[in-house]
């Protein structure tokens, strides 16, 4: 059966060889497999074979999780069903395939709209109360909707909301995972602990696992950077985040929450950073005042001037962006607080209070845009993402004259309390290296996305040594070096700066016990001279 699973590489499979970070690779063969049999057949022959494989769903990573060196490509991109529904409490629960899209389940979230045939008894039941209940969501809300579950799963994807709600961590209660040979595991959130940092699993074939868990601390701050290690962890916590490096998501059980009756959102506009930085705070619910709000925003976005004046440019150039409202010149920084209530005189009640945060950080209430109604948060959702999309068209028009040149984008977090430290840093090392960036991000959680617009070649190397330079500066402060697009192939060698040589050690060990011969996803987390 695998002999007709696996296809060489034609000119048909090109676009296979690359992901959304630009980066693009070679391979010898590409699979599309439908089932957890099949993806177990593919894996046990490149097994005995010595083949790397890479796994892939949407594609839509940054770090080049996704981008093959070479070997087999597995794509899990038509392993695209919902396989059941249950019911806990009130909690309701999805079992559902690794490359199912995000936009496509919400789809069917939003329409109550389910393929449930093939369904057991048990589940049309809960389906059935799911249908019946009140409107519910899946929280996690990374930009690029066409991303994976799979692949949300293996970076712990976030998204602006994961301020208030977290990342898909605390979402997902259960996994299938076919490791390298072919063997299985099903884990459920709840059932497999650790002892301090040595846990033991049994694969569906018999074999047990010593799982050596790495002896690191983890950031204070959000992160997705290599093995999440705890003492007594839940062992199905190493899958997620883990970059693909341990085995197959064949499998993943979801939890919904109810959708909130109020969803608003609001730009907030300043004429200095320094207010818009000040408001964070407020809204984040930090010192007196900020307590007294209380105004448990969803999502805190940031959009410095650069990022506003390259909308602006946009918009003048006319075609889609040109929907985008006026943004006067004044406003050198943006805020967008997403408020979710359960009632309207709740909503109104907080959005007053964004007016107040705005007063006591030296801005003005005025000077911002409301969204109550879908289409008006729609409109601000264009808004908040036009800023990604108008750098990365810039980028690809300046690849037409120099194809050595990429946007390179940050994707670190600091503590709370390093905020203005590393906005600082970010500041003055660009301005000292004459670079052109945008910086927007979800600075609820000190996440900011510092994009360097290299002009040429020169550009490209300074902005190479300015993002070793701010790892080190995030690892100092006690920072993460990947927040939510987790390490991939670019930004391996950044988990030697966060962690140490030592931890990276652990770490291999971690994956020789689920992967001896380091054949999946080769050069993920790890530095390619780490995997010979």
């Amino acid at each position: 059966m695998e002999r007709d699973l696996i296809r060489p590489m034609g000119e048909e499979y090109q676009e296979y060889l690359r992901d959304e970070s630009r980066s693009a690779g070679w391979a010898e063969s590409i699979s599309f497999p439908r089932t957890a049999e099949e993806v177990a057949a593919v894996l046990r022959r490149m097994s005995a074979q010595g083949t790397p494989v890479v796994f892939q769903g949407g594609r839509t990573g940054l770090a080049a999780g996704a981008s093959p060196r070479g070997g087999h490509i597995m794509n899990l991109s038509r392993m695209d069903r919902v396989l059941g529904c249950r019911r806990q409490g009130e909690d309701f629960y999805f079992t559902l395939q690794p490359g199912l899209t995000l936009a496509a389940l919400r789809k069917m979230i939003a329409g109550k709209s389910f393929q449930t045939q093939g369904w057991s008894a048990q589940s049309l039941e809960a389906y059935a109360a799911f249908c019946r209940a009140p409107e519910q969501f899946f929280t996690p809300d990374p930009t690029e909707t066409s991303a994976a579950l799979g692949g949300m799963a293996s970076c712990n994807a976030s998204g602006a909301r994961s301020f208030y709600y977290g990342s898909v961590r605390r979402y997902i209660s259960a996994l299938q995972i076919v490791l390298a040979d072919g063997d299985s595991l099903r884990l459920r959130r709840g059932e497999r602990f650790a002892q301090g940092r040595q846990g033991l699993l049994t694969t569906e074939g018999g074999r047990q696992i010593a799982v050596p868990i790495p002896g690191y601390r983890m950031p204070a701050a959000k992160n997705a950077s290599g093995y999440y290690a705890e003492d007594d962890m839940d062992l199905i916590d190493l899958f997620i985040g883990g970059d693909g490096t341990l085995g197959a998501i064949t499998e993943l059980e979801i939890r919904l929450v109810p959708l909130p009756s109020a969803v608003w959102g609001a730009a907030l506009f300043f004429d200095q950073e320094e207010k818009a930085l000040r408001c964070v705070r407020l809204l984040r619910g930090e010192g007196e005042q900020g307590r007294a709000l209380n105004l448990r925003p969803a999502a805190v976005e940031f959009f410095n001037g650069d990022a506003l004046r390259i909308l602006r440019r946009q918009r003048q150039a006319g075609g889609v962006f040109a929907q985008i409202r006026p943004i006067p010149e004044q406003y050198e920084t943006a805020i967008y607080a997403e408020l979710h209530s359960e009632t309207e005189e709740d909503a109104v009640a907080r959005l007053l209070g964004l007016g107040r945060a705005m007063e006591l950080a030296g801005g003005r209430e005025q000077d911002s845009w409301v969204a109550r109604s879908q289409a008006e948060l729609d409109q601000m959702m264009f808004f908040r993402h036009a800023v990604p999309e108008s750098v990365n068209m810039l980028i690809d028009r300046r690849k037409q004259k120099d194809p050595t040149i990429t946007k390179l984008g940050t994707d670190m977090s600091a503590p709370d309390w390093a905020l203005e430290e590393i906005k600082a840093v970010y500041r003055r090392d660009l301005e000292e290296q004459r670079l052109e960036s945008a910086v927007w991000g979800h600075i609820g959680n000190n996440h900011l996305h510092v994009n360097i617009l290299p002009r040429d070649a020169e550009d490209y190397r300074k902005g190479q040594a300015l993002y070793g330079r701010w790892a080190q500066a995030v690892a100092q402060m006690g920072g993460a070096v990947s927040a939510e697009h987790g390490v991939g192939k670019l930004k391996a060698g950044f988990l030697r700066t966060m962690y140490g040589d030592q931890a990276v050690r652990q770490m291999r060990r971690l994956k020789k016990a689920f992967d001896p011969q380091f054949l999946l996803n080769r050069g993920n987390l790890f530095e390619p001279e780490e995997n010979q």
